[in-house]
């Protein structure tokens, strides 16, 4: 009689079909990588000058000074508002869209009729820019 020296192998547990469940850590990771991505695509605003000394300006004279800036982010970017210390000044900024690369400027205005001696404002730019960014005004206040 021969016998075989051959195992054979018996499956307690046989391989099962794979459920949809089985694919579910895949799927999130997919979206999560997408939604980081997607975050990532952000306007920036890189100002050439952030401050501005205006020196010596007359009591009751409205100063201004002109800031440039650039969007160097790949989405474009959308000013929206701006805050101020105080009403003694405001600013002119772009409504539209500045699309990535292009440049555009911002006009801050203080008007000086109720300041006096040494002024300094700053002003928070507020966008969709994944960076914070502020100008300030300078100016010495001296009687007409």
């Amino acid at each position: 009689m021969l016998q075989n020296n051959l195992k054979i192998k018996s499956f307690k547990n046989p391989p099962q079909k794979r459920g949809i469940f089985y694919f579910i850590p895949f799927v999130i990771f997919i979206l999560l990588f997408g939604i980081t991505s997607t975050l990532q695509a952000q306007a920036k605003i890189k100002f050439i000058e952030t401050k501005k000394d205006l020196g010596k300006v007359k009591k009751g004279d409205v100063v201004s000074a002109d800031y440039g800036f650039t969007n160097e982010g790949d989405q474009p970017l959308i000013i929206t508002n701006y805050e101020v210390e105080c009403s003694c000044t405001t600013v002119d900024f772009p409504k539209q869209p500045i699309a990535p690369g292009q440049s555009s400027k911002l006009t801050v205005k203080f008007d000086t009729k109720s300041a006096y001696d040494r002024q300094d404002r700053k002003v928070v730019i507020i966008s969709n820019a994944k960076n914070s960014a502020s100008v300030r005004i300078k100016c010495f206040v001296v009687k007409p």
